[in-house]
């Protein structure tokens, strides 16, 4: 078999399966792990794959700049942030992380919603400042331009002084061997604070972030309450979210 086709062939296992263990693999194809292992570093190179212990992940999609995914699935973000205002009630404390989904989210409140929305994402507060019943209370520090919120050690002391209801927390993958992660370290250790911060921890998770993974990981999927989806998905990419014992909401 030629090294193209090897290489076809692990990133047609990876969709189907999820994840492509070298040992095993490398027996089927009668070559060595060594073999099989570089096949994983080149593609990994490439950006097609995330290489973990043992073998290999999907990789989510290479994270464009925040204008560019502000156009992109807009259709289907909106849909899901429609699902997640509904889970929002009157009164309570709500943390809005960064992200499109969630601009779409914040615009997506009831006009007469009336709750205490705290972020640290200046695209979300923007959004807010018009609502007439929402108190936003916007916390700062070293601004992440790619996310477009604050990190660092100001945004963290100022998260560790406030409790939340509910987390909406932004992701670039959603995979059961990885969890929730994203594409920044810094970032990461942003979000898990939140989550230790909040209640409950609910993702708005787009197709191509589900069984999708990223090299920072945030949380397990054990620790989430819940990830809402597109309506319509295969119980095969749903199955691991319910499997740790979150709940799955479909947007209608």
């Amino acid at each position: 078999m030629l090294t193209s086709e090897r290489k076809a062939l692990v990133l047609r296992v990876l969709e189907r399966d999820g994840r492509v263990v070298a040992k095993p693999f490398s027996q089927e194809l009668g070559v060595s792990e060594d073999t099989i292992r570089r096949d994983l570093r080149e593609l990994a190179a490439e950006g097609l794959l995330l290489r973990v212990h043992g073998g290999a992940l999907p990789v989510s999609p290479a994270p464009a700049e925040f204008s560019v995914r502000e156009g992109r699935a807009t259709a289907e973000k909106a849909r899901l942030a429609r699902a997640a205002a509904r889970l929002i009630q009157p009164g309570q404390i709500v943390f809005l992380d960064g992200g499109t989904t969630n601009v779409q989210l914040a615009r997506s409140l009831p006009a007469d919603l009336r709750a205490t929305i705290l972020t640290h994402s200046p695209s979300i507060a923007v959004e807010l400042a018009g609502h007439p019943c929402v108190e936003v209370e916007l916390i700062g520090g070293r601004l992440f331009k790619h996310s477009i919120v604050a990190v660092g050690a100001a945004a963290a002391e100022a998260i560790a002084r406030v409790r939340a209801d509910l987390f909406f927390m932004g992701a670039t993958g959603l995979h059961p061997d990885t969890g929730v992660a994203t594409g920044d370290p810094e970032e990461a250790v942003i979000k898990r604070l939140i989550a230790r911060q909040s209640a409950e921890t609910i993702v708005l998770a787009t197709r191509d972030k589900l069984g999708a993974a990223s090299p920072y990981g945030i949380l397990p999927l054990a620790e989430i309450g819940a990830v809402v989806v597109a309506p319509g998905l295969p119980e095969t990419v749903l199955a691991p979210v319910r499997a740790a014992g979150a709940r799955v909401v479909e947007a209608a």
